[in-house]
């Protein structure tokens, strides 16, 4: 899928299963788990939710320093990027799975946890690449772009801070929206390697194969998870 789909994807899915996932503490029997949640579903910390959940959904494609998504930052997500290639074999292999998923959501509440500027630069990232994502930029300016990105990062972080976003749910977000990538490239005609390191992948299911950048996606996909968005916002944001 393109950097859009699967932005869109993750801030779909995020507002999607919000209140599920503040029922979850306690319907699990273990209401201490509830700080994984925080108030995820007051209006600030849904809106960062979806923005960050948006950006995980293109984390698992920093393994591509081809992608426009590895130029984010400029050289630095471009640099991260060939590190995240090299040590996952490529593209398409370990950060495309179920395992890169649940360590990528565990990580990022451990290192959120307990550092405050590893939180803030996760949080800085992911608002950057939902940003890029969805098309913000200079087209054929990788420079430019990248300082557009900066920019808007900075002010939607400051924003956030000043509404008092806790992010006790970065770990949950980040996680959810890396699956959503999986399953979302699994759509594909190539599939993903979901148990990585278990060779094999899966494509779920067999007989869509969607085509990467073709019409299907650009004409229907795109616009139809755009709308879904737009609709679960207002939803969420509605007063009860």
């Amino acid at each position: 899928m393109m950097g859009h789909s699967h932005a869109l994807s993750g801030a779909a899915v995020w507002l999607a299963v919000a209140p599920a996932l503040v029922a979850l503490p306690d319907a699990l029997g273990h209401p201490e788990l509830a700080t994984l949640t925080g108030p995820i579903l007051t209006p600030p910390e849904l809106v960062a939710g979806a923005v960050v959940c948006a950006g995980a959904a293109m984390l698992p494609d920093l393994d591509h320093p081809s992608a426009t998504i590895a130029q984010t930052f400029g050289p630095v997500t471009w640099l991260l990027s060939k590190g995240v290639n090299f040590v996952s074999g490529g593209h398409r292999h370990a950060t495309h799975s179920l395992l890169f998923s649940v360590l990528a959501g565990v990580g990022a509440h451990l290192l959120g946890d307990r550092y405050a500027i590893g939180r803030d630069i996760l949080v800085v990232l992911m608002i950057g690449l939902a940003i890029r994502a969805v098309g913000i930029g200079v087209p054929g300016k990788t420079l430019t772009s990248a300082i557009v990105n900066v920019g808007l990062t900075a002010g939607l972080f400051l924003t956030f801070m000043t509404l008092g976003v806790t992010y006790s749910w970065l770990g949950l977000a980040i996680g959810v929206g890396c699956l959503v990538h999986v399953i979302g490239d699994c759509l594909t005609e190539r599939g993903c390697p979901v148990l990585w390191p278990i060779q094999g992948r899966w494509l779920l299911p067999w007989d869509i194969g969607i085509k990467t950048g073709k019409a299907f996606e650009k004409q229907f996909l795109g616009p139809a998870l755009s709308i879904v968005v737009i609709a679960l916002f207002c939803l969420r944001l509605m007063p009860a």
